[in-house]
């Protein structure tokens, strides 16, 4: 009998590990004790990495739509295992890359046969939305609009965006937000770390940027660590909002290289497209508010 009850607990792991979604169980102490393969591959982490520690150890480390850090306040897995619980949400995990990935997430409490919690179940999926740019890109496929490195669109692919943008607001008054972006003390990273180095801390901006975004926002690599954005029918206070996520979803990655955490921030100008505006009186529109982000401190966001 206790030989068919194994068989069967091996049976029940194999068919986890082999699950689409990622699949963990932690104990009382959120320790973790199983971690199936599409964990592996949606978070980069292999299974010898994160078995033993604790989620919060610099693996997993959920924010929400706000940046806040769950692991310190409002994980949900803490409240399913406290109260018994089911829950569910749309968060963003660490990747181990750096960049943060938006996850639908659903915990459960683990009971003995008493009804005692005796720890809990994370069931986690891909929550990404293919972003419109990236549709467009793929229907194109021709790289003469793809940044080689960080795999979004180029300046001759922001040219055609910012005519898209700018018809749609003369003729149907549909407003855009432009963002402009670039990493603070960005030099000193690649001086160093290395350019290798300094090549992964752009895919992680880039990445929990696209995080942060809406479907139908336009992410561009302007030029080395600078960043250009277009935010179709956004308000005002829209704008802001959104580009205070991505100050925030910046602020809160970060990559590990060996033992040492890199972390990095960036500062922003946004405004709204004018009818008269060119892609040169935009771009320059909103460096200049960049500069007052830089001048204010940096890692600051400034609307005008």
């Amino acid at each position: 009998m206790q030989g068919n009850e194994k068989m069967s607990e091996d049976l029940y792991l194999e068919l986890l590990d082999n699950l689409f979604d990622g699949v963990y169980y932690v104990d009382r102490n959120r320790v973790i004790t199983f971690w199936n393969k599409a964990s592996e591959r949606l978070t980069g982490y292999g299974k010898d990495e994160v078995l033993g520690k604790a989620c919060s150890d610099n693996i997993l480390k959920h924010i929400d739509s706000h940046g806040r850090e769950l692991c310190v306040q409002g994980c949900p897995l803490h409240a399913t295992m406290a109260d018994g619980k089911m829950r569910e949400a749309l968060l963003y995990l660490h990747h181990k890359d750096g960049h943060r990935v938006p996850v639908h997430i659903r915990v459960s409490p683990l009971m003995d046969e008493q009804g005692n919690v005796i720890g809990g179940i994370e069931v986690f999926s891909d929550g990404t939305q293919s972003l419109q740019t990236l549709q467009e890109l793929e229907h194109l496929k021709n790289e003469i609009f793809i940044d080689p490195l960080l795999k979004i669109g180029n300046r001759r692919y922001a040219e055609m965006i910012f005519q898209t943008r700018l018809y749609e607001l003369n003729a149907f008054n549909v407003p855009c937000g432009v963002v402009f972006l670039d990493v603070d003390n960005f030099k000193e990273i690649n001086d160093t770390f290395g350019h290798l180095i300094g090549d992964r801390v752009l895919l992680m901006v880039s990445r929990s940027i696209a995080s942060a975004l809406r479907g139908t926002d336009t992410l561009i690599r302007w030029g080395g660590d600078e960043m250009l954005i277009f935010l179709p029918n956004v308000t005002p206070a829209g704008l802001k909002t959104i580009a205070e996520r991505i100050r925030v979803f910046v602020e809160k990655s970060f990559l590990m290289v060996g033992d040492q955490k890199i972390t990095v921030t960036v500062s922003v100008g946004a405004t709204l497209l004018d009818k008269e505006d060119t892609l040169e009186s935009i771009t320059q529109r909103t460096d200049s508010l960049l500069y007052q982000s830089k001048q204010s401190g940096k890692n600051q966001i400034t609307v005008g």
